[in-house]
């Protein structure tokens, strides 16, 4: 499976040099799939290779950079919209990887800009964005109403002349999750970049790593979240860290969540884990690629399709949720 074939070669970059050209075409295939393929050719570059692969990754590394700097643009456009307010912004995922530096952020695709501000200061935040040239992406009063009263973000914005989307969160795990994280903690927590912007402590991107992986969704872009917690992992890991990664798990009620991340993390990259029957169920739904890239297990995914949305809200809320999405025509993506 080529999900197993990028895992390896991610854990292990030297492994490549031993693939034939399907090898090839089917570690590409999956990389592009994960959105991991720039991280791919930060960790094989310089190694040998197919003159077309090379060609491949010459353009992922380009694509990335340029990536890289949009999302840090998007950042500072961010920050001036909301300077005004003095509010705490601070930065999620991917760009808060690239803002700070680190080596979770190299070769990292970016997306959306994510960032997390006060609560009971969220309203503010949406009319500073919105003043600033933001608007919605969702008109669906419906969905408006759904991430108002229920989930743990604004409804997505997208900016009108830059056509790129932020996602404004007030905590991290929707609101109607069984698992109420400290959100206020979080944002206390935070390390000041120096620049009006912010991110969380290398254990809090971790726990909130785990929290998004196996606490709120289907695990679609597993991989990429398994290897964020790896970089971390090797970038501060130690007997003090694991401390403060096992006191901030414990304390956003998120240690079950962490612990099987920090499990599947090592055993997906060559660290060698103990895995537990369950582990493995999430394991076969992350590396379920078939040698185009293309996705494979539908039972297992559509399983933890609903598993996620079972996390996410009580039953009688879920069944009512899901029959509205499938009045409007909504299908889970095959």
């Amino acid at each position: 499976m080529s999900g197993a074939l990028l895992a390896r070669a991610l854990g292990d970059p030297a492994s490549v040099e031993a693939l034939d050209a399907a090898g090839w075409t089917a570690l590409l295939a999956a990389a592009r799939a994960e959105q991991l393929i720039g991280t791919l050719a930060w960790r094989v570059d310089g190694l040998a290779m197919p003159e077309a692969a090379r060609r491949v990754l010459a353009d992922a590394r380009a694509a990335v950079e340029q990536g890289r700097l949009a999302a840090l643009w998007e950042a500072e456009m961010a920050r001036r919209a909301l300077a005004g307010t003095g509010m705490p912004v601070v930065l999620l995922k991917g760009t808060a990887f690239v803002a700070a530096g680190l080596s979770a952020g190299m070769g990292r695709q970016i997306g959306d800009l994510d960032i997390l501000v006060p609560r009971e200061r969220i309203e503010e935040a949406e009319a500073a964005l919105l003043a600033a040239g933001w608007e919605w992406v969702k008109p669906d009063p419906y969905d408006d109403a759904y991430y108002r009263r229920w989930m743990h973000e604004l409804p997505p914005l997208i900016h009108r002349e830059r056509d790129r989307m932020i996602d404004v969160h007030h905590t991290i795990l929707p609101l109607t999750a069984r698992i109420t994280p400290d959100a206020a903690a979080l944002i206390a927590s935070r390390i000041e970049l120096g620049n009006g912007l912010s991110v969380l402590p290398p254990e809090g991107m971790i726990v909130h790593a785990a929290a998004h992986l196996l606490a709120d969704g289907d695990l679609q872009g597993g991989l990429r979240n398994l290897w964020d917690i790896r970089c971390l992992l090797d970038e501060f890991g130690g007997a003090e860290f694991e401390l403060k990664l096992a006191a901030c798990a414990a304390q956003h009620g998120l240690v079950r969540e962490a612990e099987r991340a920090l499990r599947l993390s090592a055993a997906l990259f060559g660290e060698g884990a103990r895995l537990t029957p369950a582990d493995r169920l999430y394991v076969r739904r992350m590396l379920a690629r078939d040698g185009w890239g293309q996705p494979t297990r539908k039972l297992t995914e559509l399983a933890f399709y609903l598993r996620g949305h079972w996390l996410r809200m009580p039953p009688l809320m879920l069944a009512r949720h899901l029959w509205t999405k499938w009045l409007k025509g909504y299908r889970p993506a095959a």
